[in-house]
C-alpha cells in the first residue's frame, strides 16, 4: 500500500522567515519584477491554520480507510515544501543528478485554496528536478527542461468556481469531494499537462492576464511588443488593454470579451491573445472605438513593455512587469491523479 502526504500551505506569519516572500499568506504579495518571484503562491483570505481544515481531514480519513500510511503536512517555508517533495526522490544516479522516482511508493496530495499554491509546489518541483543545461542528461523527454514530475493529486479546499474564474481543478473536471480525491490516488492514473516556465525563475500552470483597470473598472492602455514564436501580435506601438497567455482557460474571457478560443492544457502548445482598441468611422463618418483581438499559438511567447509598469495576474498572483518576461511550454511535464 501507499504512503500518503497531504500537503497544505501554511501562513508565513505563523513561522520565522516564512513561506515565501511580500509579507502575505504563502507569497501571494504582488511579484515585482525584480529578477525575484515570490516562492509560493496563494492569498491572505484563504490561509491554512494550525488545524487542518475539514477537507484534508475527510480525505486523510478516507485514504486510512484502505490501508494508506497517511500524514498530514504544513509547509510554512520553501524548505518545508522541499522537505516533503524529497521523499519523491529516486535512487542515486551515475551522474548525481536528483532525480524523481517513477516507481515511487509515495503519493502526494496537494490541499489547494488557490491555483497560486498548486503553482508553489509545482515550482518547488521544477526547482528540485530540472537539470542545468550543461548538465542535460541523455534520457530527458526530446524538445524538454525537465524530466517527467511525479503526479500530485490535487484536494481543492473552496466550492467549485463557475463562470470564467474557474480554478484548474474544475477546469479539468477534477474531483472535489475529499472521498473522490482519495480514490484518484489510489486507483486513478496520471493524467500529463503541459507547464509554462518562465525566464524569471517561476512556473505557471494556468495561466497569466496583462492589463489593469481604474478604479471605474475601466481597463488601462500600455504598449508591449508581443511574439508568439516567430509571429508577432503587436510591435509596441499601439495600446493595449489587455494580454493573455493560456496554457488553460482561467484567463479565457475579459467581461463580455473573448481572448482565447481554445486554451489546452495537453496539447503542447500555449495560446496567446491581446486586446486593442482601433478607432473605426461610420458611414456617416463618425468615430467610434472597436476591440481587435489578435491570436496566436505556439512553444513560447515573449512580452516587452515599452513603458512603466505593466500589472498582471498569474496564476491569480499578482504582480508588476518592468521588463522583458517570457514563457515557453514543457510539453506534459507535469501530471494530475484522475479518475
Amino acid at each position: 500500500m501507499y504512503d500518503v502526504v497531504l500537503l497544505t500551505l501554511g501562513s508565513e506569519r505563523d513561522a520565522p522567515g516564512g513561506c515565501g516572500s511580500g509579507g502575505a499568506c504563502c507569497g501571494g504579495a504582488a511579484e515585482a519584477d525584480t529578477g525575484k518571484t515570490s516562492q509560493t503562491g496563494g492569498d491572505t483570505e484563504h490561509c491554512a491554520t494550525e488545524r487542518p481544515r475539514v477537507p484534508v481531514l475527510a480525505c486523510a480519513d478516507a485514504l486510512t480507510v484502505r490501508g494508506s500510511r497517511v500524514e498530514t503536512v504544513t509547509a510554512r517555508s520553501d524548505a518545508e515544501i522541499d522537505a516533503v517533495l524529497a521523499r519523491l526522490d529516486g535512487p542515486p544516479r551515475p551522474d548525481g543528478l536528483t532525480w524523481p522516482d517513477p516507481d515511487g511508493k509515495t503519493r502526494l496530495v496537494v490541499a489547494t485554496a488557490s491555483d497560486g499554491q498548486l503553482r508553489a509546489v509545482l515550482r518547488r518541483l521544477v526547482r528540485r528536478y530540472a537539470p542545468a543545461p550543461s548538465r542535460r542528461p541523455a534520457d530527458l523527454p526530446g524538445g524538454r527542461t525537465l524530466p517527467d514530475l511525479p503526479p500530485v493529486a490535487v484536494l481543492p479546499l473552496d466550492p467549485a468556481r463557475g463562470g470564467a474564474q474557474r480554478d484548474l481543478a474544475a477546469q479539468l473536471g477534477l474531483p472535489r469531494d475529499p472521498a473522490a480525491v482519495a480514490a484518484a490516488v489510489l486507483d486513478g492514473t496520471p493524467r500529463r499537462l503541459d507547464l509554462l516556465r518562465n525566464d524569471a525563475g517561476s512556473v505557471t500552470v494556468d495561466g497569466a492576464l496583462l492589463g489593469a483597470a481604474d478604479d471605474a473598472g475601466r481597463p488601462l492602455q500600455w504598449r508591449a511588443r508581443v511574439e508568439v514564436d516567430d509571429t508577432i501580435l503587436t510591435d509596441g506601438d499601439e495600446p493595449l488593454l489587455a494580454c493573455a497567455v493560456g496554457n488553460a482557460g482561467g484567463y479565457a474571457t475579459l467581461d463580455d470579451v473573448t481572448l482565447l478560443t481554445a486554451p489546452d492544457p495537453a496539447d503542447g502548445q500555449v495560446e496567446v491573445a491581446v486586446a486593442v482598441p482601433v478607432v473605426v468611422r461610420s458611414a456617416l463618418g463618425r468615430k467610434r472605438v472597436r476591440l481587435e483581438v489578435r491570436r496566436a499559438r505556439g512553444r513560447a511567447v515573449s512580452v516587452l513593455p515599452r513603458e512603466g509598469k505593466v500589472p498582471y495576474l498569474d496564476d491569480g498572483v499578482e504582480g508588476e512587469l518592468t521588463r522583458k518576461r517570457s514563457w515557453w511550454v514543457e510539453p506534459g511535464a507535469w501530471a494530475v491523479w484522475s479518475s
